[in-house]
């Protein structure tokens, strides 16, 4: 029965030329032309197999072993756009987001939840396939030879020669990750830097850096929501948030903006640099499940949509696709140069999901329409700043 329902379904699949071999032996080949893609199925399917949500039964399904392929990943994920109308839910599109229309108080404590769910799996789990920034968002290569670490730096500065900090100045980071971001700006630019986090990995992480590196009353950050930072004792002349609006939550993403404009100067500059999506969907249910729970990827309209109502202007939009198609490819790349140490640490499901995780992300930056971009607000208007944008590419 699971076999015939297997059958049925990749015969359904238009545009495609690939072969699978069944569990008794039978091949059979999909299309015309030589088969791009090789799929093998190792054992039957579990009884709970259901292909009303292809996408977390594939993804279980290979986690369990119970299939693997051979070519390009890239490949299935052109055939799932091709044929997103008629394979039920497609690639994007049944899921339930982890935070909906609760209370506020509950979807803090959801949203805090979520965010330690993926980021404290542990300091020395991420520094094994991480550069020595820790930097775990899109970076940017000037060249294609560029070193995971140079590139790393190279987003970091492209970030804060947007923004155009000046000694003295205030500077929030939203989601500052491992702190790298408000250490360099303290570095290179004399501010005061403040980043929040939600993660207790990353909290430890960056205060043994700030201290390491004698910045204390200089640089700070806290454990704590965003949405908790008083604005009536703190305003920041310069805010920038790096792959953080995506764990917000569709219902959040006012209250991002609205706190953003709370909490920045008049005529202050903020950098979101973030996933979006062509369509306004929630993340795919086997990412929801396994990965990012609680994520939503905003669609770029509906991010535009919002700038108004918070008295926030767009100055510069710049994609930065293909950076994080490259950046996905480095950190596989170096997941599988340690993949037998996680396998002992965390065990071979876990290794199958994560490599799953991000091979499947890169192969969708390069053919599903999913973006990254930096955007530069600025909070009502400013007329005193420079013409052009000569600077940022110097």
């Amino acid at each position: 029965m699971r076999k015939h329902l297997l059958k049925s379904f990749f015969a359904g699949i238009k545009h495609a030329s690939f072969e699978v071999l069944y569990w008794d032996g039978e091949t059979v080949r999909y299309g015309d032309g030589p088969p791009r893609v090789k799929v093998t199925f190792n054992k039957p399917l579990p009884l709970n197999f259901n292909l009303e949500d292809p996408v977390l039964a594939f993804g279980e399904a290979y986690m369990d072993e119970c299939f693997d392929f051979e070519g390009d990943l890239m490949e299935i994920f052109r055939l799932a756009e091709l044929n997103k109308d008629s394979i039920p839910n497609g690639l994007t599109g049944k899921a339930v987001s982890a935070i909906k229309t609760m209370s506020g108080v509950a979807a803090k404590i959801k949203q805090k939840n979520n965010i330690q769910y993926h980021y404290d799996l542990g300091n020395d789990f991420f520094s094994l396939w991480l550069d020595e920034t820790m930097s775990y968002s899109c970076a940017y290569f000037k060249t294609p030879g560029d070193s995971l670490y140079q590139a790393q730096l190279q987003k970091i500065d492209h970030i804060l020669k947007k923004i155009q900090l000046q000694p003295g100045q205030r500077l929030l980071d939203i989601g500052s990750g491992w702190g790298w971001l408000i250490i360099r700006a303290a570095q290179k630019y004399g501010v005061q830097a403040l980043g929040v986090t939600l993660s207790q990995e990353q909290f430890k992480a960056t205060k043994g850096r700030i201290k390491k590196l004698g910045f204390e009353g200089r640089v700070d950050v806290k454990l704590i929501n965003y949405l908790d930072i008083d604005e009536q004792e703190y305003q920041f002349d310069k805010i920038v948030s790096v792959g953080m609006f995506e764990h917000t939550g569709k219902g959040n993403l006012p209250k991002y903006m609205d706190k953003v404009s709370k909490l920045l100067a008049s005529g202050g500059l903020s950098m979101l640099h973030t996933i979006a999506g062509v369509w306004e969907k929630p993340v795919n249910s086997w990412t929801d499940k396994y990965i990012f729970p609680g994520g939503y990827i905003p669609s770029l309209r509906e991010t535009m949509w919002l700038l108004p109502e918070y008295d926030l202007h767009l100055l510069h939009a710049e994609s930065l696709r293909m950076h994080y198609a490259m950046t996905l490819d480095r950190w596989y790349d170096n997941f599988l140069k340690h993949i037998n140490n996680i396998e002992q640490k965390c065990g071979r499901r876990f290794v199958r999901m994560w490599g799953l995780y991000l091979r499947s992300s890169a192969a969708s930056f390069r053919v599903s329409g999913l973006n990254i971009y930096q955007l530069l607000l600025c909070k009502g208007l400013n007329n005193n700043l420079p013409l052009t944008l000569e600077h940022i590419y110097l």
